[in-house]
């Protein structure tokens, strides 16, 4: 069997702030050509651990390595190899976007390529501007396409989307995907759900600066809710008693048609009592990431496993 090569490794890691307790324990990889999906809301400890990835901040306790090297006492070296964008870029104000791409990419010892003005292109740049003219959005434009011209091993985006609208985030994801399909490994820091979904090979859920949850979608599924909705030819008033249904209603304009939902893990004998019933018609929608997401921050009645890891 061949062991699959981990390009960011990070255990236990901790990070304090004085008595601020930032990062109590992270822990997850990051394999060789996957799209790692990390997310959490603002302040949930995100952009602390990925600052300590890069060895701006230095780890207050654990291991975190890139490359196999690590991050605080070997970050010259590391950064020869990777790329990096920050949610809230700042570029130099008289400098123009053209400018201020090739100097990133001299700094990363690259150079303007006719990939460089590709993307300049699709993300639609005007790069003769000066940059303190630009808006946000097109600062992150700025970032992304210095970032996307450059021949890196590990790709880091924090919020990259920030100020990009739906079209410009369209083209952020299809280079990701190449970026992937040529056996690039990325970290991606996000809270847009939909943007992970779709990108992302295995997600890490970060709460109150520890990771509780680490995984592939399909093997989270089963931490979530599907919904169901169906009608059946008798009356289907037992159901509410079968363990792992909730929130059951009635559609008043159909006899016997109901919608509910239901933990995916009592899917199979929920679905042979609606067979008793005789099943009229059935729809049922999958759980989403979001439904996953929502689960460890919404549901305040719920204690969360912190030993996940």
């Amino acid at each position: 069997m061949i062991m699959v090569e981990n390009v960011v490794e990070i255990e236990h890691l901790q990070k304090k702030f004085g008595k601020t307790v930032a990062l109590e324990d992270i822990t997850f990889a990051v394999r060789q050509g996957e799209v790692f999906g990390f997310i959490g809301p603002n302040g949930a400890g995100k952009s602390t651990t990925i600052r300590t990835l890069l060895g701006i901040l230095r780890a207050s306790g654990g291991a975190a390595t890139i490359f196999g090297q690590d991050v605080w006492r070997d970050a010259v070296a590391i950064h020869t190899r990777l790329a990096y964008v920050p949610g809230d870029v700042y570029l130099w104000p008289n400098l123009t976007g053209g400018e201020v791409i090739d100097l990133f990419l001299k700094l990363n010892h690259q150079k303007h390529s006719a990939k460089t003005d590709t993307l300049i292109k699709q993300f639609e740049l005007d790069p003769t501007k000066k940059t303190r003219t630009y808006s946000k959005g097109n600062r992150q434009k700025v970032a992304l396409i210095a970032a996307f011209s450059t021949e890196a091993d590990l790709y880091i985006f924090d919020e990259p989307t920030s100020g990009l609208d739906p079209l410009n985030e369209e083209i952020f994801q299809k280079n990701v995907l190449a970026l992937k399909q040529a056996g690039k490994s990325i970290l991606l820091s996000s809270h847009i759900l939909s943007e992970v979904e779709r990108m992302c090979d295995r997600i890490g859920i970060i709460r109150q600066g520890r990771i509780i949850e680490t995984g592939s979608l399909e093997e989270m599924r089963h931490l979530t809710r599907t919904v169901v909705q169906v009608q059946t030819k008798q009356t289907p008033n037992d159901i509410s008693q079968l363990a792992g249904v909730h929130d059951i209603k009635a559609d008043s304009s159909e006899v016997n048609k109901i919608s509910f939902a239901v933990d995916s893990d009592q899917m199979s004998p929920v679905m042979a009592a609606l067979a008793v019933k005789e099943i009229i018609s059935l729809q049922s929608t999958p759980p989403t990431l979001e439904d996953l997401f929502l689960r460890y921050y919404n549901d305040d009645s719920q204690e969360v496993n912190r030993d996940a890891q």
